[in-house]
């Protein structure tokens, strides 16, 4: 039986005490070449070949297992979420369109995320935190920003940086200090829990690994090719002033102050942080825009 042919199984996750298993099986599994994958994938798109769309799941399986890892935060059993993002991975092998000319970790990976943030979302109590696209975009993102404005994990946040966070996400700043304090007392999982009976083993042993994967690096550099590509095209949604202040307020190394760009367009720093703020938006909706017409993003 040739390689291409041999029958593949998805190793099981039956739960926290499997995990160390588990993810000792997954890094068993090769990763593909670019031309393994292309020919994998035009053989589940073209025949629906059960046989090729394993091989492509269980190759990017580790990718699952460490985006996974990214929303240990939540206090939520790193297994569920592998589990759900399983889930969103098999969505995306479904979906994959090898032709576009981009690899299956870059597409995968919108789904996997995806698919993580709904069971995240479902398990913090919707109804208590809220549902609208500002308010998860506030959830997923409020440990980033205060970690880049060094705030506290476990305290109030100063004025002024709830101030930054509400005007950067487009919420209101109430919303960022009843979303922060929820945060809170929803906990973190400790790293040092032990995964095993006999005590040995921890979270914190898996989150160092010295061999790089090959399939999170390269789906990060076509990432990273693809967002840029996405914020030149975006870009064309804006005027001119629009632009001009967007770049020097948040795409420049050195941003200038309101105060400078109001003197450069004869109005108020209150008028040019308005401006500001509405590009953002307006240039967010265009990249999601320009992201699902590609098919980068599940509509």
């Amino acid at each position: 039986m040739s390689e291409g042919s041999k029958k593949v199984s998805v190793p099981a996750l039956g739960g926290e005490p499997s995990l160390n298993r588990y993810l000792s099986e997954i890094r068993k599994f090769p990763v593909l070449t670019a031309e393994q994958e292309y020919m994998l994938a035009k053989r589940f798109q073209e025949h629906q070949d059960p046989e090729a769309a394993a091989q492509l799941v269980t190759s990017h399986l580790r990718l699952v297992a460490k985006i996974a890892m990214g929303y240990r935060g939540y206090g939520l059993p790193v297994s569920e979420l592998i589990s759900e993002g399983n889930i969103g991975l098999m969505q995306g092998v479904k979906k994959f369109e090898p032709d576009r000319g981009f690899r299956l970790a870059t597409y995968a990976m919108w789904w996997i995320k995806a698919s993580m943030q709904e069971f995240i979302l479902r398990s913090w109590s919707l109804v208590k935190m809220g549902t609208t696209a500002a308010q998860k975009k506030l959830f997923f993102n409020l440990r980033r920003m205060k970690k880049n404005l060094e705030a506290f994990e476990d305290s109030d946040l100063h004025p002024d940086d709830v101030k930054k966070i509400a005007t950067d996400l487009g919420v209101p700043e109430q919303e960022v200090i009843n979303m922060n304090r929820r945060m809170m007392m929803g906990g973190d999982a400790s790293l040092n829990v032990s995964m095993r009976e006999d005590g040995e083993g921890s979270w914190q042993d898996w989150l160092t690994d010295d061999r790089p994967l090959q399939d999170e690096t390269v789906a990060d550099a076509e990432e990273a090719s693809y967002r840029h590509q996405l914020l030149v095209e975006a870009m064309d949604s804006l005027n001119e002033r629009e632009r001009h202040i967007l770049t020097d307020r948040r795409l420049v190394d050195d941003p200038k102050t309101l105060e400078e760009l109001s003197q450069v367009y004869s109005v108020s720093r209150e008028r040019v942080r308005q401006i500001e703020v509405r590009a953002f938006e307006k240039l967010q909706k265009a990249i999601q825009r320009i992201a699902v017409e590609r098919k980068l993003l599940p509509a």
